[in-house]
């Protein structure tokens, strides 16, 4: 007999979780509507959604973290769904749910609407007298800047929040339009404490890495609220943050955290360490396989699992300006795409590493660089987890103990070095006119390709920028008064930069010409010196440049470049960065003519 939906409705169940009637944990209602919000661009995509107990209804907001059940069609107009985890609210007088996760039961199948419910509105006596405003993403479309918002009893089933902090937030929900909330989150990682000083005076800083159920948000202290509240956090520990706490947006070449949003804690901000530990991640990932890593573009920043097969010795670069040494150590991960790849942690992390090869470790928020094929670096702002207990890290486990072990593995080092001298993916060659005509980089996506072309004329102006010294940097130095070149992304000065090259090339073959660009690895190739002995050169004797220019012009090289669009002074343009060159080998090249001859035989 055919199962009756009606009846696993748990009828009235969305009033008793408005009134926090403890009795009902995971209700069991209808979907009777799915509506996509019309966000702010580039914000995360969000879902309306409306559920029925058959008594009532009421407007619900899914956390991105659940989207895919209507990006995989299970999520839809008359299906039943059972609420895991979920949060409440009333906004603008109108009672709504913030789904943390849910399960859509499909052996009940889907039908109309059942009953007529009526909308679940809030009474005036249900409304707290103390109020603020709050902007959900756009819940109520892109105008709900002025919307009133009340406090009311909190429930996420995951987790029985103290009376205390009986309003809980996710951290999904936070906006520069919240003001009063708390939020229950992990700290994921904690920086070290930062200095700066610059003409506006100076300061210190840190900041931590907060998670829950909904997602991840940075938060940073300055000068005052770093003395009260560093020693207050602890990597791994879960703790209530409540504000005054302004939310702002988020500067992304700080953070790699998938946020628009980040938190500067204030003097009244409070930080209470949470008893209850439970309900809370631990940490997410988004994996990429040591395999895809010659898909990945350079400078990406993204997390990645393996297995410690090899463990390097300390040891230090030096600086040759300042003599202040870098530590680093390499270390060798595989996985089970059977491919191998170096990484590099730096620091007080290198100093300290203790593990033990064929340790399984999960690495967050590590740099792609294309030296020697493709290698990783962990930022200061990343961290690694020792065995953790996630299902990846058991899968690989059990792979590497049933075979892994004893396998061989590819290098992307390997790899890059057999495609030849310019390295990296074997990409078309093209003609200069192919590369307008099939128009390269005139798409969203990244074009490649290879050229071989002649360079006619690099220009001498602006052909260098000073960078900072430091490992790893190489972001533009500015000059202070002192005559300090001081750097403001690593937050130190140093005596002197080093130049680095960022020249600006006209290259043709016999179809026309292309205007490439190329930074400082490919600028040393075609110039035959480093950008520091060219920049000495200039500005002892101007005209004792000339000939190093001229020296470089009418020489033929293989190009690896890539297209893009960019763009520039408000128009956009594509374009052509050179990311390897190589000379000619006329070996290589007189046999691809020699087969070209073949192909016109008229034998």
């Amino acid at each position: 007999m055919a199962q009756d939906p009606a009846s696993h409705i748990d009828q009235g169940s969305l009033s008793a979780i408005f009134e926090g009637n403890p009795s009902v944990t995971q209700p069991v209602l209808q979907c009777v509507q799915v509506k996509p919000i019309a966000g702010q661009q580039g914000g995360p995509e969000r879902f309306r959604v409306v559920f029925s107990d058959i008594s009532n209804f009421v407007q619900s907001m899914l956390s991105s973290q659940v989207n895919y059940h209507v990006h995989d069609g299970k999520l839809r107009k008359g299906v039943f769904v059972c609420l895991k985890s979920y949060q409440t609210n009333v906004v603008k007088n109108k009672k709504i749910i913030i789904v943390l996760d849910l399960e859509v039961l499909e052996h009940l199948g889907e039908s109309e609407k059942i009953g007529s419910p009526q909308a679940l509105d809030s009474k005036t006596e249900d409304v707290q007298p103390q109020s603020t405003t709050i902007q959900t993403g756009g819940f109520y479309g892109n105008n709900a800047q002025g919307a009133q918002q009340q406090s009311i009893p909190q429930r996420a089933t995951t987790n029985s929040s103290s009376t205390s902090h009986a309003n809980i937030y996710p951290i999904e929900a936070l906006s520069p339009y919240a003001h009063k909330w708390t939020i229950k989150a992990r700290c994921t990682n904690k920086s070290d404490i930062k200095t700066w000083h610059n003409k506006n005076g100076e300061g210190k800083l840190f900041s931590v890495n907060l998670l829950d159920e909904s997602g991840e948000i940075r938060g940073t202290g300055f000068n005052d609220q770093c003395d009260q509240l560093y020693e207050v956090f602890r990597e791994g520990g879960v703790y209530y943050i409540t504000s005054p706490c302004r939310v702002q947006m988020a500067k992304k070449q700080f953070t790699n955290l998938n946020n628009d949003y980040e938190l500067t804690f204030e003097r009244d901000t409070v930080v209470e360490k949470a008893e209850e530990q439970d309900g809370v991640p631990q940490v997410r990932f988004n994996f990429t396989s040591i395999g895809d890593l010659q898909s990945v573009e350079k400078d990406t920043t993204i997390d990645t699992i393996g297995v410690l097969k090899e463990v390097g010795e300390t040891s230090q670069i030096v600086s040759k300006t300042t003599s202040k040494p870098y530590d680093k150590r390499e270390l060798t991960l595989v996985d089970n795409s059977n491919f191998s790849v170096r990484l590099t942690i730096w620091g007080n992390s290198a100093t300290t590493f203790d593990v033990p090869p064929e340790s399984i470790i999960a690495f967050k928020g590590v740099k792609v660089s294309d030296f020697g094929g493709r290698s990783l670096s962990l930022l200061s702002s990343g961290s690694m987890t020792i065995d953790p207990d996630i299902n990846e890290a058991h899968k690989l486990k059990g792979w590497y103990d049933a075979q892994g072990r004893n396998d061989t593995y590819s290098s992307h080092a390997n790899a890059g070095a057999s495609m030849g001298a310019a390295g990296g993916r074997m990409d078309p060659v093209k003609s200069c006119q192919q590369v307008k005509d099939e128009e390269l980089g005139f798409t969203e996506a990244t074009d490649y390709f290879t050229t071989k072309a002649t360079i006619i004329y690099i220009k001498g102006d602006n052909f260098a920028y000073p960078a900072c010294l430091s490992a790893d940097c190489n972001k533009k130095v500015i000059q202070d008064n002192d005559g300090q070149w001081r750097c403001e992304k690593c937050d130190r000065s140093h005596p002197k930069p080093e130049y680095r090259y960022i020249l600006s090339v006209n290259a043709s073959d016999h179809t026309g010409q292309l205007w490439l660009n190329c930074f400082d690895d490919v600028g040393r190739q075609l110039m035959g010196m480093s950008a520091d002995e060219l920049m000495e050169m200039k500005e002892t004797d101007d005209k004792a440049s000339e000939p190093v220019f001229q020296n470089a012009a009418c020489r033929t090289w293989m190009f690896k470049c890539r297209a893009k669009m960019d763009n520039f002074q408000d128009q956009q343009r594509v374009r052509y960065q050179v990311s390897a060159a190589s000379p000619l080998n006329y070996s290589a090249e007189c046999t691809k003519l020699a087969e070209m001859i073949k192909m016109y035989s008229m034998e």
